[in-house]
C-alpha cells in the first residue's frame, strides 16, 4: 500500500453537515447518502449498475434529508461516500461494515480485507463522521437545549423478489418513544402503509446510529426507511420531505422537555 490515506485532500472530508446552527430540536443523520467511492478503491470490481444500484446508498434519502433540514431548521449531518467502502449504521466489527456481499451482487473490493485494510477504512469514514455527529449533539445538549436524534434511509420497494408494500417505515431500538409519536401521528394524518420496524428492525442490526449517539444519551431517536421507487424524482422528494416534516412537527408537538410522550 503506496499511501496511508483512503481518501485524498481533494475529495473532501468524510462528511458534510447543513445547518449546523439550525433551531430545531431535530438532528438529522444520512449514513448512505453518497454512491461516491473512495478514488483509491477503483469500482471496487462493480460494473457501472450496481455503483448506481441501492448496494452502494439509498437512493433519495439525500435529497430528502436536504429538504427537511430547510423545511425544519434543523442540522443534518451526511456521509459522503458509499456504504460500500464503510457502511457507516455499523461499528467497526461488524462484517457488515465492509459488505462482501450485498442483495445479489458480490463486492470484489471488499473481499478479504485485512485487519489493517479495515481499519483503514473505518480510521477514513466511519470515525470522523461519527465524530462530527457527536460533536454538534453535545455542543446543543451543553447549551441546554433538547435533542431529537432522526435518521433518514430509503429501502428498495424488491428484495429477493419479493415485493414490499409499505411506504414509510419508522424503526426504533429500546427507546420507542419517539417512534410511537410518528405513528400515532401518521394515524392523525391518515396516511397509508406508515409501519413500526419496517421493512427490518433491531433484531436485524440496523439500529447502530441509534444506539451509538441515542440511547447512549437517553435523547429521543427514530430511524426512517422510505421506499425509494417513491422519491427518486424531485417532486416525489418534495412530497415525502413534506409528509415527513409534518410527521416530525406533530410528534415534537407530543414530547415534554423532558422527552417523554405525553399521555393527551
Amino acid at each position: 500500500m503506496h499511501d496511508d490515506r483512503l481518501i485524498e485532500p481533494s475529495e473532501g472530508p468524510a462528511f458534510a453537515v447543513r445547518r449546523p446552527g439550525g433551531a430545531s430540536d431535530v438532528v438529522l443523520i444520512c449514513e448512505h447518502a453518497s454512491k461516491t467511492i473512495p478514488k483509491a478503491l477503483g469500482t471496487m470490481g462493480l460494473d457501472e449498475a450496481a455503483l448506481e444500484s441501492h448496494i452502494a446508498w439509498d437512493i433519495g434519502a439525500q435529497r430528502v434529508a436536504e429538504m427537511l433540514s430547510d423545511r425544519l431548521d434543523a442540522p443534518l449531518v451526511s456521509q459522503r461516500f458509499s456504504r460500500l467502502a464503510y457502511d457507516c449504521n455499523r461499528p467497526p466489527e461488524a462484517a457488515g461494515a465492509y459488505p462482501d456481499r450485498s442483495e445479489i451482487y458480490d463486492v470484489p473490493g471488499n473481499a478479504g480485507l485485512s485487519a489493517e485494510d479495515k481499519a483503514r477504512r473505518a480510521e477514513a469514514l466511519y470515525h470522523p463522521f461519527h465524530e462530527a455527529i457527536d460533536a454538534l449533539v453535545d455542543g446543543r445538549l451543553s447549551d441546554g437545549r433538547n435533542v431529537v436524534l432522526v435518521t433518514v434511509h430509503s429501502f428498495t420497494p424488491v428484495y429477493f423478489g419479493t415485493a414490499r408494500e409499505g411506504h414509510l417505515g419508522i424503526l426504533h431500538d429500546d427507546d420507542s418513544r419517539f417512534a410511537d409519536a410518528m405513528l400515532e401521528a401518521a394515524q392523525v394524518l391518515e396516511l397509508d402503509q406508515v409501519l413500526r420496524n419496517y421493512p427490518y428492525g433491531p433484531q436485524d442490526g440496523v439500529t447502530h446510529t441509534l444506539q451509538r449517539h441515542g440511547l447512549t444519551r437517553q435523547i429521543a431517536n427514530v430511524m426512517l426507511e422510505i421506499r425509494n421507487d417513491l422519491i427518486t424524482d424531485e417532486a416525489g422528494q418534495t412530497v415525502w420531505a413534506a409528509r415527513i416534516a409534518e410527521l416530525l412537527e406533530m410528534s415534537l408537538g407530543r414530547l415534554n422537555p423532558e422527552g417523554v410522550q405525553d399521555d393527551a
